[in-house]
């Protein structure tokens, strides 16, 4: 007969893969054996060792965004488990779902001097969506349906609106080897299956989606603000409905509007440096903004919708409350695929576009126009890294950008294609933190894969790399090594000379070709765009894990920025001019 450790460790795990998870990530450790070894006998479930617990939570995070569904987290008690705490954060913040199992020590050894054992309750505090110290391995029928039950209402709970992770707590005493055989199985689902989940998404009821649409169709100056936001068949209904209301869309590189085949007439990509010129700021005010996503990355739409009070604000989310700027006029509580499709249903499409739409159009047209024609052709420039990869991605790629500066670059420079792309990054904290791990994890999903991240970033997750190694993953990674922090250059703190590179620019002088080397990949610096260029098409045809270093200057950066910022500012501000708006 099955002893109660295997039997319930086996109905815990099978629970797990009823309810959906087919992908766990595991960290050696001893108290986490009966999970461990559980998992690695059930056929539905695919293993991935990660020896760093940090490295393994943005790890799982990256695997649970590019599959968008949940992922197995397990690590033994202790400090591994608080390892875990930026990616959770993240995962909290950006709605990814990963069920977090940390194995503990037994009650009777807890808050007594055990070794490795700390209290682990509630660790994750309000990150976690939801949390169950279970119960001590049982073999009785209750018990085995118990701890089935658990582990599937951890799977929906992390995959319910809005996702995110939650926290199984998971006590063991020794012995802590499982004997798990075909045997243990069958005892287990003799009993019974998990409990099957049905998830709805929530609508407006007709009468409301009905004012909501008189609303946005009587305005005479509105737009689509559309931020991070990751849903199949969203671009297609929004560009659908902008049409339809002949509202401009403001879209966020992480929209996923910029890229596809889907109709992109009202989608502008050069708002981030319209929105710097001061009489564009202040005479394009729109009456109405209708929001969807998370906040977008561009700060100069961030002050703007911050500033002008009086325009109306409809943010649409499906169980949140994502509104930084504090201006919001009303809340949405509704799928955002739904809501378009609902509003699309009562929509009369206006037959020729308004003097205030056309006017983004051609503002939209001349700032990329602007961007494009005085981005440098020779000297390497960290913008024009977003510019390249547009072209040489294949279809089917997925770009995923580090944050700081990377991540703006990408809203000014990463314009929109009609190749079927896609663009991730960790944008719940904003850390740059976790991003190589995060990256490599969603690499498992998403090939190929192309990372871009700054040095300061790559050095916090250098150790990340191991993944690729031991997961034979393809990756490449360009690597935008300015020697320190870039994005304090743009910042107040760049004019206080005498503290700014020990407290800010912290150069670091790293080589980081033996690091690359050290976990199997290849490492290369490219000495102009051909060589960048021939770097990255090689590294997407040849597979593994490429670095390719592209080796610039903070100052040289900065300038460019605010010459290519003026350039837009002097051109938009001509254009308005000539249309009598200045």
């Amino acid at each position: 007969m099955a002893d109660a450790l295997s039997v319930y460790a086996a109905a815990l795990v099978d629970g797990l893969a009823q309810a959906g998870v087919t992908e766990a990530v595991i960290s050696p450790g001893s108290r986490s054996t009966p999970l461990a070894m559980a998992m690695a006998a059930h056929p539905g479930l695919r293993l991935y060792m990660n020896i760093d617990e940090r490295s393994a939570a943005f790890f799982a995070l990256g695997l649970a965004k590019a599959k968008q569904r949940p992922v197995a987290l397990v690590c033994t008690s202790g400090t591994a488990a608080a390892n875990y705490g930026p990616a959770v954060v993240e995962a909290y913040y950006s709605r990814v779902p990963l069920v977090v199992l940390t194995a503990d020590r037994p009650h009777e050894l807890r808050d007594v001097g055990a070794p490795q054992a700390i209290d682990q309750l509630h660790l994750y505090g309000r990150y976690a969506k939801w949390f169950v110290d279970l119960a001590l391995p049982e073999e009785a029928d209750d018990m085995l349906r118990y701890a089935r039950t658990m582990a599937a209402r951890a799977v929906q709970t992390a995959a319910g609106a809005p996702c995110g992770p939650v926290h199984v707590n998971a006590p063991f005493r020794e012995p802590l080897v499982p004997h798990i055989d075909e045997a243990v199985w069958e005892r287990v689902r003799s009993v019974s299956r998990a409990p099957q989940v049905w998830h709805g998404r929530p609508a407006l009821p007709q009468e409301s989606v009905s004012a909501l649409y008189e609303q946005l169709s009587a305005a005479e100056r509105g737009l689509i603000v559309c931020g991070p936001l990751d849903r199949p068949g969203f671009a297609e209904a929004v560009t659908e409905l902008a049409r339809a209301l002949d509202f401009p869309i403001l879209a966020d590189p992480l929209s996923q509007l910029r890229v596809g085949t889907h109709d992109k007439t009202y989608v502008l990509d050069s708002y981030d440096a319209i929105l710097r010129e001061e009489t564009a700021a202040s005479k394009l005010v729109p009456d109405v903004v209708l929001r969807f996503g998370a906040m977008p990355v561009s700060k100069p739409l961030f002050l703007w919708l911050k500033r002008h009070r009086a325009i109306r604000q409809i943010v649409v989310d499906d169980g949140g409350w994502r509104d930084p700027t504090l201006s919001a006029d009303s809340f949405v509580q509704s799928d955002e695929l739904i809501l378009c499709r609902q509003l699309l249903e009562w929509a009369k499409p206006k037959e020729n576009k308004s003097a205030w739409s056309a006017i983004w159009l051609e503002m939209n047209a001349i700032a990329r126009a602007v961007l494009e024609r005085h981005l440098p052709k020779e000297e390497w420039f960290e913008g024009k890294v977003f510019t390249e990869l547009a072209n040489l991605l294949p279809a089917g790629a997925t770009l995923f950008v580090g944050n700081s500066m990377p991540i703006r670059d990408a809203d000014t420079f990463f314009w929109s294609t009609d190749k079927p792309l896609r663009v991730l990054a960790n944008r719940g904290a904003n850390g740059i933190d976790g991003v190589v791990s995060s990256a490599l994890g969603a690499s498992v999903a998403a090939n190929p894969l192309v990372l871009v991240i700054g040095d300061l970033s790559f050095y916090h997750d250098v150790n990340g790399l191991l993944a690729a190694k031991m997961h034979s993953l393809s990756a490449t990674i360009v690597l935008l090594n300015n020697n320190g922090g870039g994005i304090f250059s743009f910042l107040p703190q760049a004019r206080h000379k005498g503290a700014f590179e020990t407290l800010f620019g912290t150069p670091t002088d790293l080589s980081f070709a033996h690091a690359v080397e050290m976990y199997g990949g290849r490492h290369t610096v490219p000495h102009n765009w051909a060589e960048f260029r021939r770097h990255v098409s090689e590294s997407l045809s040849s597979g593994g894990l490429h670095v390719i270093e592209v080796r610039t200057s903070r100052a040289e950066n900065v300038q460019m920025h605010r010459f290519l910022w003026e350039r837009v500012s002097q051109e938009i501000a001509k254009f308005l001019e000539h249309k009598g708006m200045v």
